[in-house]
C-alpha cells in the first residue's frame, strides 16, 4: 500500500464527507444524516445520504458507495493516490513520499499489528487457563459474562515475568518488535527485558479497524502500585488521541444519537451488556481536544457519565476546562453526575438499564457544571464573594472562542448572578438565559467606566440587532415572501439566498424550498416557478401591511425589485452590525477602557433617540431611513474606536 492506513485515517478524521460532498451536492440536514439528488444519476426526488458519523456515503439510485477518496475518484475521475494528495492538502495532512526506508516502515507496522494479535491471542488463552482462575472470579464478581469477554476480548497475564516474551520467541517475533510494540520493557539499566503486564486481567484496545494496538491491564494484587497500566505510546498507539470501545460504539451512537463517556474499561462493558453498546472511555487520561473531536464527529452532545464522588467531579471539571475552548454552535457536552459512591458498573448492576437511562436523561447542560464548580468554592454571602465569583465566571467564559456563543453564555451567567441577591436594590430576578438583565446597578457615566461596570439601555437589550430574534423578523419574511411570489426576482437571486443569514426556524425553512425550487428547475431546464407553501403562508402574514401590495401587483413588480434589493442590503448590513456589537460586547466584558464606555454609551443615545423603527424594522424605505443612519453610525463608530 502506498499511504500508511494511519495517514489515511488522519485525512478522514480531519474532513467530514459531507464537507467534501457538499461542493458538488446540495445537501439538506435529515436527521443524523445528510441528504440531496445523486451526482451519479438525473433523479428529482434525493436517495443520495451522507453519514458523517460513519464516515460514508451511499446513493440508493446506483448503488455507489463510498468514502471521501472514492467520491472524488467517481465524481472526478482522479486516481486513488491523486483524491489522496488533493485530500490531505486539504486537510493539511503531510504526505512524506515513500522511499524504500518508507516502504519497509510500512511492512514493519504491518507485522506489528500481527504481533499485537498473537500477544492478544495469548491473553486470551491465558484467561481459561491454570492461572486463570483469580481473574474468571473477579470477572465474574463484576457481573462480565462470558458474551462479554469474548466480545471485548478479554483476557489475562500470567504472572511470569516471561510468559508473553517467550510465546512470542516461539513464533519468531524478534525481542526488538515485541520492545517497539510496548509489550516489553526494556532500557539500559534492564539486561534482560521482561513482560510489561503480569498478574493483570487484560482488555485489548484497538484502533477504528477493530485492530488490535495496544493493551489495559487491571492488576490483579493490591500491593501493586498501578491499579490499571496502558501500554505506552507506540508507533501504532497514542492514549491521548483514541477512545476504548470506539469501534463498536460509533454504529450504536448514530443509530442512537447519542454517545456515553465513562471513566473505566468495566463501565463501558457493563453498559454494554445493559444495552448501551454507545459507550466509550479515556486511556487512562483527562478527556483530550482529539478525544473530543472524536466524540463529536459522533454526536453534537456527548453525555460524559463519571461516578458520583470528589474524583468524579474533579474529572467532570477537567472536561470542562477541555472543552470551553472547542465549544460551538451545536457542540457541547452533558453532564451525568452518579449517586454518591456509585460507579456506572455499580448502577448497572443494582438498577440495571432504567436506572442508566434516568441518569443519562437527567444529564445537565455544561453551563450548570461550570456554574457548580464556581459556587463550591465557598459561601457567597457578601458583595466581595459574589464578585470574586462573578469574575471568576468571566475568565472561565473568555475561553470560549465562538463569540455567538460566548455572549449566550454570557446572558445565563449574568441572570444567575442576579439571582444571588435578589432583594437588593439593583437587581431583579430572571431565569437564566432570558435576555441580558440590569445586574450591575445604575447606568455608566462618562468618565466612570472603571468604576462602574458597563449596561446596556432597555432598549437596545430587546431588539434583534443585540441579543437575537425570539419572533419571525419582518424583513426576513419580507425578502422570502417576495422571492416566492415572483419567480423572476427568485431566479436572479440563487447566490445572496444561498449565503441569507437567517434568524428563525420558519424563515430557514422557506430559504431551503426556495432552493429546492431553483434546483429543481435547473434540473428539469424550465421556468422557475412561484412557490407556495403552509410556511411561506404564515410567512406572509409577518410582511408588515403597506408591503404586501409589493408582492402580487404586476404593475409594482419594477418597485418590487428595488424594494427586494434594499430590503437584501439592510439586512447584510444589520447581520454584520450584529457581529461587530457582539464582538464589542465580548470586548468590553473584559476590559473598562474610557473608548469603549464611550462608544456604548453613544450607541445607548442613538437608540433611545430613535422613534422605534429600528426595532420595528419595517420593510418600506420610508420607515427604514432612520435605522440606517442608525446602522452607518455604529458601524462607523466601531471600526473607529476598536
Amino acid at each position: 500500500m502506498r499511504y500508511p492506513p494511519q495517514i489515511l485515517d488522519e485525512i478522514r478524521a480531519r474532513l467530514p464527507v459531507s464537507v467534501v460532498v457538499g461542493r458538488k451536492v446540495r445537501l439538506k440536514k435529515a436527521g443524523r444524516e445528510w441528504k440531496g439528488l445523486s451526482p451519479f444519476n438525473a433523479e428529482k426526488t434525493p436517495s443520495f445520504y451522507v453519514n458523517d458519523q460513519k464516515g460514508f456515503y451511499h446513493c440508493f439510485s446506483s448503488g455507489k458507495h463510498g468514502d471521501i477518496f472514492t467520491f472524488l475518484m467517481e465524481t472526478e475521475g482522479l486516481s486513488f493516490p491523486e483524491a489522496v494528495e488533493r485530500l490531505a492538502g486539504e486537510a493539511g495532512v503531510p504526505l512524506p513520499k515513500l522511499t524504500r526506508e518508507d516502504k519497509a516502515e510500512e511492512t514493519r507496522r504491518k507485522s506489528l499489528y500481527d504481533v499485537m494479535e498473537i500477544a492478544a491471542q495469548f491473553f486470551e488463552s491465558a484467561l481459561f487457563g491454570r492461572f486463570g482462575a483469580k481473574a474468571r472470579d473477579y470477572l465474574a464478581s463484576r457481573g462480565l459474562d462470558r458474551g462479554a469477554q469474548e466480545q471485548f476480548r478479554i483476557g489475562y497475564a500470567p504472572p511470569e515475568r516471561f510468559a508473553l516474551r517467550d510465546h512470542l520467541a516461539a513464533k519468531d517475533v524478534p525481542a526488538e518488535m515485541m520492545i517497539e510494540a510496548g509489550l516489553l520493557v526494556a532500557g539500559e539499566d534492564i539486561r534482560v527485558p521482561y513482560d510489561r503486564f503480569r498478574d493483570r486481567i487484560m482488555f485489548p484496545i484497538c484502533d477504528l479497524r477493530g485492530r488490535v494496538i495496544a493493551f489495559g491491564g487491571r492488576a490483579m494484587s493490591a500491593e501493586v502500585a498501578a491499579k490499571y497500566l496502558n501500554s505506552p505510546d507506540t508507533p501504532l498507539f497514542s492514549k491521548g488521541r483514541l477512545l476504548y470501545n470506539h469501534h463498536q460504539a460509533r454504529a450504536a451512537a448514530h443509530d442512537r444519537g447519542t454517545v456515553v463517556v465513562v471513566e473505566g474499561y468495566v463501565d463501558v462493558i457493563a453498559l454494554a451488556q445493559a444495552g448501551f453498546p454507545n459507550a466509550v472511555a479515556p486511556l487512562g487520561t483527562a478527556l483530550t481536544e482529539d478525544q473530543l473531536g472524536l466524540l463529536w464527529r459522533m454526536c453534537d452532545e456527548p453525555v460524559l457519565c463519571f461516578d458520583g464522588d470528589k474524583a468524579g467531579r474533579r474529572a467532570a471539571y477537567r472536561a470542562l476546562e477541555t472543552a470551553l475552548p472547542q465549544l460551538s454552535a451545536g457542540k457541547s457536552l452533558r453532564f451525568a453526575l452518579l449517586p454518591e459512591g456509585q460507579d456506572p458498573d455499580d448502577l448497572a448492576r443494582s438498577g440495571g438499564a432504567g436506572a442508566i437511562e434516568r441518569v443519562i436523561t437527567g444529564s445537565r447542560p455544561l453551563v450548570d457544571i461550570l456554574w457548580a464548580r464556581e459556587t463550591e468554592a465557598g459561601p457567597l454571602d457578601t458583595p466581595e464573594r459574589r464578585a470574586a465569583l462573578e469574575r471568576r465566571l468571566k475568565e472561565a467564559l473568555s475561553l470560549i472562542r465562538d463569540e455567538t456563543l460566548r455572549r449566550y453564555y454570557r446572558d445565563d451567567v449574568e441572570a444567575r448572578l442576579c439571582n444571588l441577591n435578589p432583594n437588593g436594590p439593583s437587581y431583579r430576578r430572571l431565569p437564566p438565559g432570558r435576555g441580558r438583565p440590569a445586574m450591575f446597578g445604575r447606568k455608566p457615566e462618562r468618565g466612570h467606566a472603571r468604576n462602574v461596570p458597563i449596561t446596556f439601555s432597555p432598549r437596545l437589550t430587546t431588539t434583534r440587532l443585540f441579543s437575537g430574534a425570539a419572533g419571525i423578523s419582518p424583513r426576513e419574511a419580507f425578502i422570502l415572501v417576495m422571492l416566492a411570489s415572483r419567480p423572476r426576482l427568485l431566479e436572479g437571486a440563487h447566490d445572496r439566498l444561498a449565503l441569507l443569514d437567517l434568524t428563525h426556524p420558519d424563515t430557514l425553512a422557506v430559504a431551503s424550498q426556495l432552493l429546492d425550487e431553483l434546483n429543481h428547475a435547473a434540473e428539469e431546464n424550465r421556468p422557475v416557478q412561484s412557490v407556495m407553501t403552509p410556511e411561506i403562508e404564515r410567512l406572509r402574514d409577518c410582511v408588515p401591511v403597506s408591503n404586501r401590495r409589493y408582492l402580487t401587483d404586476p404593475d409594482l413588480e419594477n418597485k418590487a425589485g428595488l424594494l427586494l434589493q434594499q430590503a437584501l442590503s439592510r439586512h447584510e448590513r444589520e447581520v454584520s452590525l450584529r457581529r461587530e456589537l457582539a464582538a464589542a460586547q465580548a470586548e468590553f466584558g473584559h476590559s473598562f477602557r474610557d473608548e469603549l464606555s464611550n462608544l456604548v454609551a453613544d450607541i445607548n443615545v442613538e437608540v433611545n433617540s430613535l422613534d422605534g423603527s429600528e426595532a420595528d424594522e419595517r420593510g418600506t424605505a420610508e420607515q427604514e431611513r432612520p435605522m440606517d443612519a442608525f446602522l452607518d453610525k455604529v458601524l462607523g463608530d466601531i471600526s473607529r474606536r476598536r
